[in-house]
């Protein structure tokens, strides 16, 4: 098998000591196959955002590492792991995160103008295709306020892969979207997934988002309990339930 494109090895992340000791991932071993897309479900405080968090170079792990195409990056200092964010992952998070003062064309440009990216006005065309591929060709003018939540959404998928990422990470991408729009962006992560064939990683809480991905690891108290292939919301439910379900007591107690 190829190398993952993504990949974890005891991946341990503690916040506080003492007392307040808060054990949030417990050894993870994880993996992702490029042009994969992986669910990551858990009850809450499971560690599901923390993993997210920790492979998107958000913050970094207490123990084990993480690598990209089997090159590690923890460890790498805070210039480094810019660099790596911005050219080689792309983000959707659940509040959009869209400055207000910006059109969706250049919220779309934001990551290349941050980077002061030479060619960023050539990159304009780039983000007119994308925001014609989310379905938003008429609405490049438009700022964040003028537009419907699915549509703020589109536009931060369409920053996503701007500067053509190896990897898109999506945290709760449809928390914040009624059931019709939170399909429409599922449907779209989706497509570009499989068009396109750009790996994507979601946490999400929702059985129905977390059945279109090819496959859901399941967390809880910050250890994988269970991994089952996606395509049936009903096979996620019964196995969620499974996971909350108490560990039985050892029988000679």
């Amino acid at each position: 098998m190829d190398e993952p494109i993504i990949s974890t090895s005891d991946l341990t992340k503690i916040y506080g000591q003492g007392a307040t000791e808060v054990r949030a991932l417990d050894g993870v071993d994880f993996a992702v196959q490029e042009g994969e897309f992986v669910a990551i479900m858990g009850p809450s405080g499971s560690g599901k955002s923390t993993l997210l968090h920790i492979v998107g170079a958000l913050e970094p792990a207490t123990a084990g590492s993480v690598a990209l195409a089997g090159a590690r990056y923890d460890g790498l200092d805070d210039n480094e792991l810019t660099r790596l964010r911005r050219e080689r992952m792309g983000f959707v998070f659940q509040f959009f995160n869209l400055l207000p003062s910006l059109s969706a064309i250049e919220n779309v440009l934001l990551p290349a103008l941050i980077a002061r990216r030479r060619g960023a006005d050539a990159l304009r065309g780039r983000a007119e295709e994308l925001l014609a591929r989310v379905g938003l060709s008429g609405r490049a003018e438009h700022r964040p306020s003028e537009l419907s939540g699915g549509e703020q959404q589109r536009v931060s998928i369409a920053r996503a892969l701007l500067l053509k990422p190896a990897v898109v990470l999506a945290d709760e991408p449809t928390g914040n979207l009624d059931s019709r729009a939170g399909a429409e962006i599922l449907q779209l992560l989706r497509e570009i997934n499989h068009d396109e064939r750009v790996t994507v990683v979601m946490v999400t809480h929702d059985p129905g988002a977390a059945a279109i991905a090819d496959r859901v690891v399941f967390l809880r108290d910050g250890r994988v309990c269970e991994e089952i292939d996606g395509g049936s919301a009903q096979q996620v439910i019964e196995a969620f339930g499974r996971i909350q379900a108490p560990e039985p007591a050892f029988a000679g107690a």
